[in-house]
Parts: C-alpha cells; sequence; structure tokens
C-alpha cells in the first residue's frame, strides 16, 4: 500500500556541515516527502512525470554545486578515490532518474512505494556515505 513509505523527517544527522550543501539536500528531501504526498493522493502519470521531471532538474543543479565545490578546493587532487566515487555516484542517479522519466514517457507507469524508496534511500545512503565525506574536507577549505 501507498501509505508504507513514510517522509523523512530532517534532523541534524542528514547534515554534512556546509551549509549550501545542507539546504539543498534539506530541500531534495522536502521535494521526496512531497512527491510522496502527491502520488498518495493522485497516483497518475502526469504526476510521476511532472515529479521525475522536477526532480531531475534540482539534482542536476545540486550536483552540478557539489562538482564546482570540489573543483575549486580541489577535493580531485587530495582524494582521487573517493572523488571518482562520488561522481559515479552522481551520474547513476541521474542516469537511473532518466531511465525512469524516459519509461514514464512511453507510457508505462511504476510504483509509488519502488520510485520514492529508491530515491530516498539513494539519497539518505549518498548523504552519508559520499557526501559527508566530502563536508568534512570542505570544512577545512572553507
Amino acid at each position: 500500500m501507498s501509505s508504507e513509505i513514510q517522509n523523512i523527517k530532517w534532523s541534524k544527522e542528514y547534515e554534512t556541515g556546509v551549509e549550501e550543501i545542507d539546504e539543498q539536500h534539506h530541500i531534495l528531501v522536502n521535494t521526496l516527502n512531497e512527491a510522496n504526498h502527491i502520488l498518495s493522493n493522485d497516483y497518475s502519470l502526469t504526476n510521476l512525470q511532472t515529479i521525475t521531471k522536477d526532480l531531475l532538474s534540482y539534482a542536476l543543479y545540486h550536483f552540478e554545486e557539489e562538482e564546482e565545490l570540489m573543483h575549486e578546493y580541489h577535493y580531485r587532487e587530495e582524494f582521487a578515490e573517493d572523488y571518482q566515487e562520488h561522481m559515479k555516484q552522481h551520474r547513476y542517479f541521474s542516469t537511473k532518474v532518466v531511465e525512469i522519466r524516459d519509461s514514464l514517457k512511453a507510457g508505462n507507469l511504476i510504483g509509488k512505494d519502488e520510485l520514492i524508496s529508491f530515491l530516498l534511500n539513494w539519497l539518505l545512503n549518498h548523504i552519508d556515505k559520499t557526501d559527508k565525506k566530502l563536508g568534512k574536507f570542505l570544512q577545512t577549505k572553507m
């Protein structure tokens, strides 16, 4: 049932220590919570398409902002392996959301719980495992 996916309440445990990144993560979490609410009330192809389009647009903006910070503060040079993994995760997420968007454009529905669960799990895991490393690094440079 749709009610199985609970909204995520923003907390300090999701913070990286970099205000700009944290604000954007908060927006992403709120966007996913709003998507969950909208789809719970009106699960339609139109809503799915709008949500994935908006989410992809904001996620790409956010990734670009993070990547600019990595470049500006030479994250790649100091932590090449972490940098490569970070970039790989951004590309994976973008590719996956584009695949979902294209499938929706073709008229194929995806389960709400499956979609929201994937998006929330990916984001929270990415913050915890990857963005927090970047945050620690940036706190020493900014």
